[in-house]
């Protein structure tokens, strides 16, 4: 109706529940989306599961990314002082890491921290961080059977420390709240395929963590776990939970003696290199517990192939540290 004031009512209004604070934006995608912008690739992401999520790291042009459960909300410090989460993991991600010699007062950069004595002065100027790990309140991250013997457990404690995951050292990466520098460590970031139509699911963050973490240590830079925590507001059910925990929490004895074990060649000076490269490992040794793996090596290739079409104009790739791998 031309010249009319009248204003349509916004598509699903009643259906959507999407509050963006002031100073923010977003683009919102669906199934179609992933589609219609990957087209045969879009293959490479999970379909109805939470690793979907990764897509949006793909599509993103941010330096960084801040990725948080929708059953995520601010928690209070002890003081009862909302935490400023994003804050927080922005602090971790902009301050130097450091993985190659342990900080016993942790994270020496933070205010009223240092060095402690006999901290070797050639290495206080730490590498650049890669990913910021928080941590929950209240729900912990817990797979099914610890959740099923532990079915009233909280965690109430709040530990105000930032520390670098040791060089050399794996961690169960969690997803509910976590931040990462996309210029460096993006094309690492693949949650790989999980849920439905695969026999493995709950395993997205902690896949992508140990790849992550492989080739952070190849290429000389940092990972933090600490601070800022959020309140996690509720458990999922144990018993879907085990469902599709149940193959992983068997082939995780596997996978993470190779991942500790996986050394990437001098070759590799790029992230896009590395994945590359653990992506033939996956293949030829974990292959041989299950054909999934052989299905996910070939999705990590894929992914890696969509991720440089779309970012192909972004500049050159982050390289290898000198002297650090």
């Amino acid at each position: 109706m031309a010249g009319s004031s009248i204003k349509p009512t916004p598509l699903l209004k009643d259906e959507l529940d999407i509050v963006i604070p002031d100073g923010f934006d977003y683009e919102l995608y669906n199934r179609n989306d992933i589609n219609r912008i990957l087209g045969p690739k879009a293959s490479c992401i999970s379909f109805k599961d939470s690793a979907c999520r990764c897509f949006g790291y793909m599509v993103s042009k941010k330096k960084y990314i801040y990725t948080i459960d929708d059953d995520c909300f601010v928690a209070k410090d002890p003081s009862g002082k909302e935490i400023n989460a994003l804050e927080q993991h922005i602090k971790n991600l902009l301050s130097p890491s450091t993985p190659l010699f342990f900080n016993t007062l942790y994270d020496p950069y933070r205010e009223g921290a240092d060095f402690v004595r006999g901290y070797p002065f050639s290495l206080r100027e730490g590498v650049p961080t890669a990913v910021s790990h928080g941590l929950w309140l209240n729900i912990p991250d817990y797979d099914a059977p610890t959740q099923l013997v532990k079915p009233l457990e909280r965690n109430t404690r709040y530990v105000d420390a930032v520390l670098t995951i040791p060089k050399g050292t794996l961690f169960p990466m969690c997803g509910m709240n976590l931040a990462f520098n996309r210029e460096l460590i993006g094309p690492a970031m693949y949650f790989g395929l999980m849920g439905d139509g695969q026999p493995v699911g709950r395993y997205d963050d902690m896949w992508a963590g140990w790849c992550m973490k492989v080739i952070c240590d190849h290429m000389g830079w940092g990972v933090k776990t600490g601070l800022p925590y959020i309140w996690h507001s509720k458990a999922s059910n144990p018993f879907v939970n085990l469902k599709k925990e149940y193959n992983g929490i068997f082939w995780q004895e596997e996978i993470i003696p190779f991942f500790q074990s996986s050394v990437l060649p001098k070759e590799c000076t790029t992230v896009q290199k590395c994945y590359i490269e653990l992506a033939k490992q996956v293949k030829e040794k974990l292959g041989k517990i299950d054909p999934y793996f052989i299905k996910l090596a070939d999705a990590m290739v894929t992914w890696i192939e969509a991720w440089d079409e779309l970012n192909s104009s972004e500049g050159k790739p982050a390289k290898l540290l000198n002297g650090t791998a």
